[in-house]
């Protein structure tokens, strides 16, 4: 503690405490309440480096955002506070929360070591007009950028072995559902696929999107729709309601009979045959 009074001076005392809060998820804001209180609780460190509780001004905007975002609007401010050299010293609980982005992460320390801004994490503070506090810092904002590349390689590695395997799932759109061994199937719901028949059939006749939505308006039709917790109900159909998802062909063909018995014959044909 010592050594952090010794690299705080009037100059900086004499501007504002920026503390930056972010967590990258609103599930992570829920959930992971702790390190959000472990970040608000970083005021105090100011506090104790001589900074006015009414100096330390904490930006807590861009909770809910991820760090590689360089759109956040919280840290956009705090880029600019510091460059207009109102910021004595930047508090964040660790590099990863101030940005995930090398580029973000130096053009912040460049701005702070140009006004004489000092940088504070859970592990020291840091001067970054100093080259070895400067080479700290530049080595943890690297390390944060590995870090997501690391993360996201994971999850997209285990994303791709589970579809490789054929046990990736992803939404289905009406009319189909995952049955009890994990199989994309047709919905059982008699009343959807009714309704989905018609649609279709509407289509096909009209060949209008415009066209459908008004022959399910004037026929009082609803279009099932399903929720969040996998629960279905019906509501008006709209355009903006059309799927883009490449399943929702599969839905055509599974409901159509004709495509359906060439599909069965095919395979019992190829079966014969083998």
């Amino acid at each position: 503690m010592a050594d952090m009074h010794n690299k705080v001076g009037a100059s900086h005392l004499e501007r504002r405490a920026y503390l930056y809060v972010r967590q990258s998820t609103l599930r992570q804001v829920l959930e992971n309440t702790e390190s959000t209180k472990r970040q608000y609780a970083l005021r105090e460190r100011a506090v104790a480096l001589g900074w006015a509780p009414g100096q330390v001004v904490v930006i807590d905007s861009d909770l809910g955002q991820s760090g590689a975002d360089s759109d956040r609007e919280g840290f956009q401010r705090l880029v600019a506070a510091v460059g207009m050299g109102e910021v004595g010293i930047v508090l964040g609980l660790e590099v990863s929360r101030l940005a995930r982005s090398s580029s973000d992460w130096h053009r912040l320390l460049e701005i702070c070591a140009l006004t004489g801004t000092l940088i504070l994490d859970e592990d020291g503070l840091y001067d970054p007009a100093h080259f070895n506090d400067r080479l700290l810092l530049g080595l943890k904002g690297t390390m944060s950028e590995a870090e997501l590349h690391v993360l996201r390689a994971r999850l997209i590695g285990g994303q791709l072995a589970k579809a490789r395997r054929g046990e990736l799932e992803t939404p289905l759109p009406i009319g189909l559902v995952y049955d009890a061994a994990a199989k994309v199937a047709l919905d059982p719901d008699l009343q959807v696929q009714e309704t989905l028949r018609n649609f279709f059939e509407t289509f096909r006749r009209t060949g209008s999107a415009t066209a459908t939505v008004r022959s399910f308006s004037e026929r009082g039709l609803l279009f099932p729709r399903r929720q969040p917790a996998l629960s279905t109900h019906r509501c008006p159909l709209s355009e903006g309601r059309g799927s883009s998802n490449p399943r929702a062909l599969s839905v055509q063909r599974l409901l159509s009979p004709s495509r359906r018995t060439r599909a069965l014959s095919g395979c019992r044909r190829g079966r014969g045959a083998a």
